[in-house]
Protein backbone atom coordinates (compact mmCIF):
# COMPACT_ATOMS: atom_id res chain seq x y z
CA UNK A 1 0.00 0.00 0.00
CA UNK A 2 1.02 3.60 -0.30
CA UNK A 3 0.34 6.82 1.57
CA UNK A 4 -1.57 9.30 -0.60
CA UNK A 5 -2.21 12.04 1.98
CA UNK A 6 -0.89 13.05 5.39
CA UNK A 7 -2.59 15.28 7.93
CA UNK A 8 -1.02 16.65 11.10
CA UNK A 9 -3.23 17.68 14.03
CA UNK A 10 -1.67 19.66 16.89
CA UNK A 11 1.83 18.93 15.61
CA UNK A 12 1.42 15.16 15.37
CA UNK A 13 3.63 14.85 12.26
CA UNK A 14 6.33 17.04 13.74
CA UNK A 15 6.38 15.18 17.09
CA UNK A 16 6.63 11.86 15.29
CA UNK A 17 9.38 13.12 12.96
CA UNK A 18 11.50 14.83 15.63
CA UNK A 19 11.02 12.64 18.70
CA UNK A 20 10.22 9.24 17.17
CA UNK A 21 11.94 9.08 13.75
CA UNK A 22 12.47 5.31 14.03
CA UNK A 23 8.75 4.75 14.64
CA UNK A 24 7.89 7.09 11.78
CA UNK A 25 10.09 5.08 9.43
CA UNK A 26 8.64 1.78 10.70
CA UNK A 27 5.06 2.97 10.16
CA UNK A 28 5.82 3.78 6.52
CA UNK A 29 7.61 0.43 6.20
CA UNK A 30 4.57 -1.41 7.58
CA UNK A 31 2.24 0.40 5.17
CA UNK A 32 4.49 -0.40 2.20
CA UNK A 33 4.59 -4.09 3.17
CA UNK A 34 0.80 -4.50 2.93
CA UNK A 35 -0.40 -5.77 -0.43
CA UNK A 36 -4.05 -4.87 -0.96
CA UNK A 37 -5.70 -7.60 -2.99
CA UNK A 38 -9.17 -7.98 -4.41
CA UNK A 39 -9.99 -11.20 -2.60
CA UNK A 40 -13.58 -10.46 -1.60
CA UNK A 41 -16.45 -11.12 -3.99
CA UNK A 42 -19.34 -8.82 -3.11
CA UNK A 43 -22.77 -10.20 -2.30
CA UNK A 44 -24.15 -6.71 -1.76
CA UNK A 45 -27.08 -5.74 -3.93
CA UNK A 46 -25.33 -2.68 -5.40
CA UNK A 47 -22.04 -4.49 -6.18
CA UNK A 48 -23.06 -8.13 -6.59
CA UNK A 49 -20.22 -10.25 -8.01
CA UNK A 50 -17.69 -7.39 -8.02
CA UNK A 51 -14.17 -8.16 -6.81
CA UNK A 52 -13.33 -5.90 -3.84
CA UNK A 53 -10.41 -5.20 -1.53
CA UNK A 54 -10.78 -7.20 1.69
CA UNK A 55 -10.38 -5.20 4.95
CA UNK A 56 -9.81 -8.41 6.98
CA UNK A 57 -6.87 -9.37 4.79
CA UNK A 58 -5.32 -5.89 4.98
CA UNK A 59 -5.81 -5.78 8.78
CA UNK A 60 -4.12 -9.19 9.11
CA UNK A 61 -1.15 -7.97 7.06
CA UNK A 62 -0.87 -4.78 9.13
CA UNK A 63 -0.93 -6.86 12.30
CA UNK A 64 1.88 -9.09 11.07
CA UNK A 65 3.96 -6.12 9.89
CA UNK A 66 3.68 -4.19 13.14
CA UNK A 67 4.32 -7.33 15.21
CA UNK A 68 7.53 -8.00 13.22
CA UNK A 69 8.62 -4.44 14.01
CA UNK A 70 8.15 -4.95 17.75
CA UNK A 71 4.84 -3.14 18.27
CA UNK A 72 2.55 -4.53 20.91
CA UNK A 73 -1.01 -4.03 22.08
CA UNK A 74 -1.86 -1.57 24.87
CA UNK A 75 -4.87 -2.36 27.02
CA UNK A 76 -6.13 -0.58 30.12
CA UNK A 77 -8.84 -2.34 32.12
CA UNK A 78 -10.99 -0.57 34.66
CA UNK A 79 -14.23 -0.70 36.61
CA UNK A 80 -17.08 1.57 35.54
CA UNK A 81 -19.00 3.30 38.31
CA UNK A 82 -21.57 6.06 37.89
CA UNK A 83 -22.07 9.05 40.19
CA UNK A 84 -25.01 8.61 42.59
CA UNK A 85 -25.53 5.02 41.47
CA UNK A 86 -24.86 1.53 42.80
CA UNK A 87 -23.98 0.30 39.30
CA UNK A 88 -20.54 -1.30 39.01
CA UNK A 89 -19.29 -2.83 35.78
CA UNK A 90 -15.97 -4.66 35.88
CA UNK A 91 -13.86 -5.77 32.95
CA UNK A 92 -14.27 -2.60 30.87
CA UNK A 93 -11.22 -1.64 28.80
CA UNK A 94 -9.63 0.67 26.25
CA UNK A 95 -7.27 -0.92 23.75
CA UNK A 96 -4.82 0.26 21.10
CA UNK A 97 -3.68 -2.27 18.52
CA UNK A 98 -0.09 -1.13 17.94
CA UNK A 99 2.14 0.69 20.42
CA UNK A 100 5.86 1.31 20.64
CA UNK A 101 7.08 3.60 23.39
CA UNK A 102 4.64 6.49 23.48
CA UNK A 103 3.55 6.17 19.84
CA UNK A 104 0.05 4.75 19.32
CA UNK A 105 -1.03 3.38 15.94
CA UNK A 106 -4.51 2.34 14.85
CA UNK A 107 -5.44 0.93 11.44
CA UNK A 108 -9.12 1.46 10.68
CA UNK A 109 -10.90 -0.10 7.71
CA UNK A 110 -14.26 -0.05 9.44
CA UNK A 111 -17.25 2.21 9.73
CA UNK A 112 -16.79 5.92 10.44
CA UNK A 113 -17.71 5.82 14.15
CA UNK A 114 -14.75 3.49 14.73
CA UNK A 115 -12.36 6.03 13.18
CA UNK A 116 -13.69 8.68 15.50
CA UNK A 117 -13.56 6.32 18.49
CA UNK A 118 -9.86 5.74 17.76
CA UNK A 119 -9.34 9.47 18.35
CA UNK A 120 -11.11 9.16 21.72
CA UNK A 121 -8.80 6.26 22.63
CA UNK A 122 -5.76 8.35 21.66
CA UNK A 123 -7.12 11.10 23.92
CA UNK A 124 -7.62 8.65 26.80
CA UNK A 125 -4.06 7.26 26.66
CA UNK A 126 -2.61 10.76 26.16
CA UNK A 127 -4.46 11.91 29.30
CA UNK A 128 -3.09 8.85 31.15
CA UNK A 129 0.45 9.93 30.09
CA UNK A 130 0.89 6.71 28.10
CA UNK A 131 1.14 8.44 24.72
CA UNK A 132 2.77 11.45 23.09
CA UNK A 133 1.27 11.02 19.62
CA UNK A 134 -1.33 8.92 17.81
CA UNK A 135 -1.21 7.72 14.21
CA UNK A 136 -4.44 6.81 12.43
CA UNK A 137 -4.08 4.80 9.19
CA UNK A 138 -7.27 4.90 7.12
CA UNK A 139 -8.35 4.25 3.52
CA UNK A 140 -8.59 7.16 1.11
CA UNK A 141 -11.84 7.78 -0.76
CA UNK A 142 -10.61 6.03 -3.91
CA UNK A 143 -9.81 2.85 -1.96
CA UNK A 144 -13.06 3.10 0.02
CA UNK A 145 -15.01 2.97 -3.26
CA UNK A 146 -13.37 -0.38 -4.02
CA UNK A 147 -14.36 -1.93 -0.66
CA UNK A 148 -17.60 -3.11 0.94
CA UNK A 149 -20.24 -0.52 1.65
CA UNK A 150 -20.04 0.87 5.15
CA UNK A 151 -16.27 1.31 5.13
CA UNK A 152 -15.42 4.94 5.73
CA UNK A 153 -12.62 7.09 4.31
CA UNK A 154 -9.99 9.40 5.72
CA UNK A 155 -11.01 12.55 3.90
CA UNK A 156 -14.19 12.66 6.02
CA UNK A 157 -12.16 12.21 9.21
CA UNK A 158 -9.75 15.02 8.31
CA UNK A 159 -12.66 17.26 7.31
CA UNK A 160 -14.30 16.73 10.71
CA UNK A 161 -11.07 17.23 12.69
CA UNK A 162 -10.54 20.50 10.83
CA UNK A 163 -14.03 21.73 11.77
CA UNK A 164 -13.55 20.77 15.44
CA UNK A 165 -10.32 22.78 15.41
CA UNK A 166 -8.33 22.31 18.65
CA UNK A 167 -11.29 21.15 20.71
CA UNK A 168 -11.21 17.45 19.86
CA UNK A 169 -9.06 15.58 19.92
CA UNK A 170 -6.74 17.56 22.19
CA UNK A 171 -3.88 15.19 21.44
CA UNK A 172 -1.25 15.33 18.66
CA UNK A 173 -2.27 13.03 15.82
CA UNK A 174 -1.00 12.14 12.38
CA UNK A 175 -3.62 10.81 9.96
CA UNK A 176 -2.35 8.76 7.01
CA UNK A 177 -4.67 8.07 4.09
CA UNK A 178 -3.63 4.94 2.21
CA UNK A 179 -4.48 3.43 -1.14
CA UNK A 180 -3.68 0.19 -2.96
CA UNK A 181 -0.44 0.18 -4.93
CA UNK A 182 -2.18 -0.20 -8.29
CA UNK A 183 -4.47 2.41 -9.80
CA UNK A 184 -8.22 2.02 -9.47
CA UNK A 185 -10.51 1.72 -12.48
Amino acid sequence: MRVVYEYSHLGGSEILHVHYPECEQEIYEAIASVKAQRTKISRERTMKGKSLYAPKDMNRQFGQAFERLGYRQLKDTYVITLPNSDITISGAFKQIDFVKGKVLVEVQFGKYPFMFYDLAKFQYFFNENKADVGVEIVPCHALHKQMSTGVSYGEQLVYDIERLKRHFPAVPIKVLLVDADQRHC
